[in-house]
């Protein structure tokens, strides 16, 4: 079966003579590399004030997240130890875009590894900035469908996750009871679930 890619295209809001002003960069300054993230200091110059102000960057490459739903419309959700948490989370499948990779081929990758399903059936939501402050990356959000057990778990070596699905109604009601409180899932699952009822 041929594979389809949908590609949704979102509005964007039009910038008006009220926005501020870009902050122009006067000089930036390496910190330490922590793994996932490379910090950068810039020191930036408030154009209200002229004073400069010395801002922290997080360099990190994108994310992708999967919503992913079966053939009879359960959603495809892992199960994690998150270590900033310290709990066990429910998440939707995603991870890191590897360098040099396209963020669909990417998405395709990780709902493969970290569950075992395939899909023909793609559709692009857009991406969200996961934290603009002081985070230079994005995630990127897809939406994949019939997906068909096909493959066996490719984890890493610090991965360690268990493949759950859930009908509509189980996703609505792990988010109202917390389960599902990870805030990338979340705006992910809004476009594919009507979730004003657990806000």
């Amino acid at each position: 079966m041929a594979e389809t890619v949908q590609i949704v295209t979102l509005p964007s809001m039009t910038k008006t003579d009220t926005d501020p002003k870009p902050w122009p960069l006067v000089q930036s300054e390496r910190g330490e590399d922590l793994l996932l993230f490379k910090v950068r200091y810039d020191h930036m110059r408030n154009p209200r004030t002229d004073r400069i102000f010395k801002r922290l960057v997080l360099e990190t490459r994108s994310w992708v997240n999967i919503v992913a739903y079966t053939p009879d419309r359960r959603l495809i959700v892992v199960r994690q130890y998150r270590f900033g948490a310290g709990e066990m989370t429910s998440e939707i499948p995603g991870g890191v875009i590897d360098e040099g990779e396209q963020h669909a081929a990417s998405a395709r990758r990780e709902l493969r590894e970290e569950t075992g399903y395939t899909s023909n059936r793609w559709t692009y939501l857009g991406c969200v900035q996961p934290n603009p402050a002081f985070h230079d990356n994005l995630c990127h959000r897809w939406l994949a469908e019939d997906c068909e057990l096909t493959e066996t778990l490719d984890l890493d070596d610090d991965e360690d996750i268990v493949v759950r699905t859930l009908s509509e109604e189980q996703v609505r009601a792990a988010i109202a009871s917390g389960e599902i409180s990870h805030s990338l899932v979340l705006t992910a699952l809004s476009h594919v679930l009507d979730l004003r009822s657990h806000r």
